[in-house]
């Protein structure tokens, strides 16, 4: 395919940007050849795409703020990049603007074991911050099922949870403290290695922001001890709703399982044939895992099995060995990969109340029928938060667009229940025109302040997270 060729001005303000970029940065940190750009057109979503004006890949805080006041200077946009595995848009770039990547600022920085905590440069990938402290006994808690790619910057950006939140919390609830580099180049520090930093909560502020108010550099996040021991059981059920039913029973007992996942018969079958974890062929299948001490993990399996039983599971299996529990957990990382290779998908993730799951699951497959769709469902029901896998063509006319219309109804449906939009992919360009449903023009004009104060040009992730029509003057005011 021709790529399109862009005027004269456009090239003209291209040429000066990169000259100038590639003053304060290496020259192969910037990428400027239209072929090679195209690596960054998208993200997770990939049914949208559009071409950067140019990449770069700074290596340092010090790189981030050099390269952002030359942005800010010339009025360019500014989309940040961790590894490009949002699922929601959040790192599409504009026509206008530069991919900022921070995929070589990888490196731990310092490891306190004595106060539990571990700076790290926020390109390092999530997995990589457990592997850098499990020699040691310890562990980094939040777990997305993109956590051998994905990284910390784009956790932070989302407030990425995973299959272990139900326990641990999700990002912002293992997040101490924050560098980031505002548009403009200034570099702030939030929180730190201390418990609590005292005045207004910014990082809170931070943390699930999307981009939208500044780069961040380097993250101080807490590490935990390595429990004991932890041990996963299998629950077979022959309906989604008796499942959904059966986890909302286990959180009303008030045992604490460190997880419970959820899957349905199209991602059971998809997934055992991908990663042959040796799931039952049922309707629903509930992993529930539990960690501790010996004699603590079976006392709380017991109450979990015989909760179990009152559902009348059509199979109750606990894991027997290491082996088969990290075979367990393959099959479930393995979800999204597996889908993939069988269907386009869009993937959601409102979150709802834990009570409403049978309710929500049942209406879930009503506007399924009625759309002509399918739905594979994959979540962490502990928490609520639901990933409606939607099933369509890519290649069939108008198939896009009739899953993107089931996909406002589920995540509107959400809403309703008493839930919110999203739980850890974020809004992007996704949920944009969603936010509505959730929020009065009230609410969403005290969001967009808050913008104003860390970007008042607008230039940061620019036509993300608020409605168009929402942020239309105020983005017109800053071009």
């Amino acid at each position: 395919m021709d790529m399109p060729v862009p005027n004269q001005d456009v090239l003209a303000r291209k040429a000066a940007l990169v000259a100038r970029l590639r003053e304060v940065l290496p020259a192969n940190a910037v990428i400027d050849d239209p072929a090679e750009t195209r690596a960054y057109e998208c993200d997770g979503l990939s049914a949208y795409r559009c071409a950067p004006l140019c990449a770069i890949l700074p290596a340092s805080t010090a790189e981030v703020s050099a390269a952002l006041k030359i942005c800010h200077e010339m009025g360019v946009p500014v989309v940040p990049r961790g590894s490009g595995t949002s699922l929601a848009g959040g790192a599409l770039p504009t026509a206008d603007s530069v991919i900022l990547g921070i995929a070589r600022m990888n490196a731990v920085i310092e490891t306190d074991y004595p106060n539990r905590v571990i700076r790290v440069q926020t390109g390092r990938t999530n997995l990589s911050v457990t592997g850098a402290v499990e020699a040691d006994g310890f562990f980094y808690a939040p777990d997305p099922s993109s956590q051998l790619a994905c990284a910390i910057a784009g956790n932070i950006a989302m407030n990425s949870g995973g299959a272990h939140c139900l326990k641990y919390g999700v990002t912002t609830n293992n997040l101490l403290g924050v560098t980031l580099v505002q548009m403009d180049g200034t570099v702030v520090e939030i929180g730190g290695a201390h418990l609590d930093a005292g005045g207004l909560d910014l990082l809170g502020v931070i943390c699930g922001s999307e981009g939208q108010l500044g780069v961040v550099t380097e993250a101080t996040l807490r590490i935990l001890p390595k429990p004991e021991g932890a041990r996963p059981v299998l629950i077979g059920f022959d309906s989604n709703e008796v499942a959904g039913a059966c986890v909302s029973d286990i959180i009303k007992a008030g045992v604490l399982p460190v997880a419970i996942e959820f899957m349905d018969r199209p991602c059971i079958e998809a997934t055992e044939a991908f990663a042959h974890a040796g799931y039952p062929m049922c309707e629903a299948l509930l992993i529930v895992e539990v960690e501790g001490a010996p004699a603590e993990i079976d006392e709380q399996l017991a109450l979990i099995k015989k909760i179990a039983r009152t559902h009348n599971p059509v199979e109750l299996r606990e894991s027997q060995s290491e082996d088969e529990a990290k075979k367990i957990w393959l099959g479930r990382k393995s979800a999204f990969g597996a889908m993939g290779q069988i269907n386009d998908y869009i993937c959601l993730d409102g979150t709802i109340p834990v009570s409403e799951l049978p309710y929500v699951l049942r209406r879930i497959g009503e506007m399924t029928a009625g759309y002509g769709l399918g739905v594979a469902n994959v979540f962490h029901a502990g928490d609520g938060n639901m990933h409606p896998l939607i099933l369509y063509n890519a290649n069939t006319p108008g198939d896009l667009e009739k899953a993107e219309a089931l996909g406002a109804d589920i995540l509107t449906l959400c809403v309703e229940v008493g839930g919110c939009l999203t739980g850890e992919h974020g809004v992007g360009i996704e949920k944009r025109d969603l936010m509505t449903v959730q929020f009065t023009p009230a609410d969403l004009e005290a969001q967009m302040a808050v913008k104003d104060v860390f970007d008042p040009k607008w230039l940061l992730n620019p036509a993300k997270v608020f409605p168009l029509a929402s942020s239309a003057e105020r983005r017109q005011v800053a071009a």
